[in-house]
């Protein structure tokens, strides 16, 4: 899918919305991987982030496809970065496609609803959590469901799953003991 989208990019500059009607379904999977990608750097998760919950908000309310401000899709990009990062991610995804592949079909039906309000919750943790680099783990799960949904895999989006839960659970904690540290704090001031 990738190759064919490279290979009908257009010559000098390409925009978002472009990208979006040419992917159609598998859209919402792809801004999801790109977004939590560059979610994974230690400094800048803040836009990626809001990215992210915008996008998720608009899975859980059952669009076919992400829909942004027309500002950002009908900017113009130069099509060299989409064949440079395309060229990069081509032989990773070939790779990956070894280990993920469609199965669990009745699994992946019954979680791929849920797709919208995990991706949610971890952009919560990634901008909520007051530990620095947090924003790593929660954006490398959002992208391992990403790729998961992508693919169609029950089996990785089950483990994704567990693996979301587990983290929201441990910044949900951190969060929580940092609350109640500034309150102690506070109340030991006054």
């Amino acid at each position: 899918m990738l190759k064919d989208l490279l290979h009908q990019a257009p010559p000098e500059c390409f925009t978002l919305g472009w990208l979006m009607s040419t992917l159609h379904q598998r859209s919402f999977g792809i801004v999801i991987l790109l977004l939590g990608v560059l979610a994974t750097a230690p400094i800048g998760s803040t836009i990626p982030g809001l990215m992210l919950a915008a996008v998720a908000l608009q899975m859980i309310a059952g669009r076919h496809e992400p829909v942004f401000p027309q500002f950002i899709t009908t900017r113009s990009l130069p099509t060299r970065y989409l064949i440079q990062v395309g060229g990069h991610a081509i032989p990773i995804m070939q790779y990956l496609e070894k280990a993920v592949h469609p199965r669990w079909p009745n699994a992946f039906e019954a979680a791929k609803h849920f797709v919208g309000v995990m991706v949610l919750l971890l952009t919560a943790v990634l901008l909520l959590t007051p530990v620095p680099l947090s924003n790593i783990a929660p954006a490398t799960v959002i992208a391992l469901i990403s790729v998961a949904y992508l693919e169609e895999d029950g089996l990785l989006l089950c483990f994704a799953f567990v693996a979301a839960v587990v983290l929201i659970s441990v910044a949900s904690a951190a969060v929580w003991g940092t609350i109640i540290g500034v309150a102690a704090f506070i109340s030991r001031i006054l």
